[in-house]
């Protein structure tokens, strides 16, 4: 339940894998206002594993900078700096989440599923076999029985206060968002920081020209959370603090909308019990001020959606689903020590930062190398492209010493552009596990084969080598061009890659994708729905690949590798 950005991701990616699905909100309709605007480049990845990140760009502008500002004078300019953490999506995309939103329900209609507005969980029993819902709505009261109940009903969710999952943590501050026209000189090409002397405010671009969203950490006083800022004359306010920090005229025009919230620093401690489960909001809230929120939510149902399919499914045992809070809440818990980090830095009320500030960026500029490791730490905390999962019991460990991505770690390839890369990509949108080997003795080619016609339903096998056909007996001819399919079209579907046996060949003509996922001849790679590797081996024909599936499946006995 809850028709939000996670809610809208779950219900996409639930739907994607063929379960039927009821999607709930009691909000009357969508919401007319934007509280997430960040985009970071892992959730841009998983767009674009879901096939919507095109649909996503078109409606946002992309950052690769970070200005900052104090008293006039301008301290330093971040650029984004991802040489260390590759991804086909080095930005920031600022887009409004009403805009997410409209992209995320057009794609789950697309996939048969209607948001039921007007309509809430009034409560809910479980047991062994299913959940008893009581649900409240426009036509009166309804009770249905479902097998199972994801909970994304944000901050102050009906489904986590039923579960008796506590919120642990703090209280924060108070500060205020505004969606406003802004009149000024500077470049809307970096999100501005700008510090007055006692305090700082942030100025966020939007793909509109001179759209802003700003954020005020310290709201005019006498403005309460919640209250109306009608009559306050906010604008003005706005405008003669952001002319302080910035050194030059800011004009802010009549706000779309303003809010003034006092946010806080909570998680659970679990994310699942029996068979209800929560995410995003619901699971932990915190500070806005790197972020993350709306981004940690969707990679929280990315990861819950393929599991709960291969339970639902019978592809796996229900302990599948206990590694959804062993894989998340450390990754909240986390997320709540740096966003404590970026609130601190963000606001600097000390009266001391508009005199120590200068002398440290001075620094900054002189040593290029400060600079740039500055750059890679605060992007590499704000991106989501440096999050493992090294320590979940769904990752072997092994190929320490290889090149690619470490077990636990995501997957990645350059960018999409050349045919071995553009097939890759279009492999990631297979909602399937996929086990990447380059063919060598012909047992390997056999467990391949096998595996492949064993795991159809959820497992997809690709041999990478340099044409469509293989070196060995009983490997087609044709090879054909590469292109990235349109949509990914069901288990067995061959697209344009080239069938072998019971596996498929993914053409890597120029070895692009062989040296990304660091593999050499009988070596493998088993990379989960979710983009992250699993394990990784020097011989498929081995058995090595044994633990792997094991773990997965929850059932020795039922993989078919000697």
């Amino acid at each position: 339940m809850g028709a939000g950005p996670v809610g809208l991701t779950a219900a996409h990616e639930l739907a994607r894998r063929g379960l039927r699905i009821r999607l709930i909100d009691a909000a009357p309709g969508p919401a007319r206002t934007s509280r997430a605007v960040a985009t970071h480049p892992r959730t841009l990845e998983t767009w674009a594993q879901m096939g919507l990140v095109d649909a996503m760009l078109r409606h946002g502008r992309r950052n690769q900078a970070f200005t900052m500002y104090a008293k006039g004078r301008r301290l330093v300019r971040l650029e984004a700096d991802y040489a260390k953490m590759p991804t086909a999506y080095p930005f920031t995309l600022v887009v409004p989440q009403t805009a997410t939103e409209a992209v995320l329900r057009e794609a789950v209609g697309r996939l048969g599923v209607t948001v039921e507005w007007g309509v809430r969980l009034a409560g809910f029993t479980q047991d062994a076999r299913s959940v008893r819902a009581r649900l409240s709505g426009p036509h009166g009261e309804e009770q249905l029985d479902v097998p199972w109940l994801v909970g994304c009903d944000g901050g102050h969710s009906t489904v986590r206060k039923q579960l008796g999952l506590p919120l642990l943590g703090e209280t924060s501050d108070t500060w205020m968002l505004a969606d406003a026209p802004v009149e000024t000189d500077l470049p809307p090409d970096t999100i501005y920081w700008a510090h007055t002397g006692s305090q700082a405010l942030m100025m966020v671009p939007y793909a509109q020209a001179g759209r802003y969203r700003l954020l005020d950490t310290v709201p005019p006083p006498g403005v309460a959370p919640g209250q109306d800022t009608a009559g306050r004359d906010i604008e003005a306010v706005l405008s003669r603090k952001l002319s302080a920090g910035l050194g030059r005229t800011v004009r802010v025009g009549p706000s779309e909308w303003t809010s003034v919230f006092t946010f806080q620093q909570r998680m659970v401690e679990r994310m699942h019990q029996g068979r209800v489960c929560v995410a995003g909001d619901a699971a932990h809230v915190h500070s806005p001020a790197s972020g993350q929120g709306m981004n940690t939510g969707v990679q929280d149902a990315y990861n819950l959606a393929w599991k709960l399919a291969m339970v639902v499914q019978g592809h796996a045992a229900p302990a599948l689903l206990d590694t959804y809070s062993e894989e998340r809440v450390p990754i909240g818990r986390a997320l709540l020590g740096s966003t404590r980090t970026a609130t601190f830095l963000v606001q600097l009320k000390n009266l001391l930062a508009s005199v120590a500030l200068p002398v440290v960026f001075s620094v900054v500029r002189t040593f290029p190398v400060l600079r740039r490791a500055l750059q890679r730490k605060v992007l590499g905390g704000m991106s989501g492209l440096r999050i493992r999962y090294g320590d979940s019991s769904l990752t072997v460990g092994g190929g320490r010493g290889a090149v690619g991505p470490r077990p636990g770690e995501r997957v990645t390839v350059a960018a999409p552009g050349g045919p071995g890369a553009d097939a890759f990509h279009a492999e990631l949108r297979d909602p399937r596990w996929t086990l990447f080997h380059v063919a060598g003795t012909s047992g390997e080619r056999d467990a391949a084969d096998g595996l492949a016609r064993w795991g159809a339903g959820w497992l997809s096998v690709r041999a990478l080598g340099d044409s469509g056909a293989l070196d060995a007996p009983g490997a087609l001819d044709d090879s054909g061009a590469l292109g990235e399919p349109d949509a990914y079209d069901g288990p067995g579907a061959l697209g344009d890659f080239a069938a072998f046996g019971g596996s498929r060949v993914l053409v890597d003509a120029d070895g692009q994708v062989r040296r990304g996922l660091g593999l050499e001849r009988g070596g493998w790679v088993l990379v989960r729905p979710d983009g992250y590797v699993a394990g990784r081996g020097g011989a498929l024909g081995s058995g090595e690949v044994r633990g792997v599936l094991a773990r997965l499946l929850s059932r020795a006995d039922r993989v078919p590798v000697s």
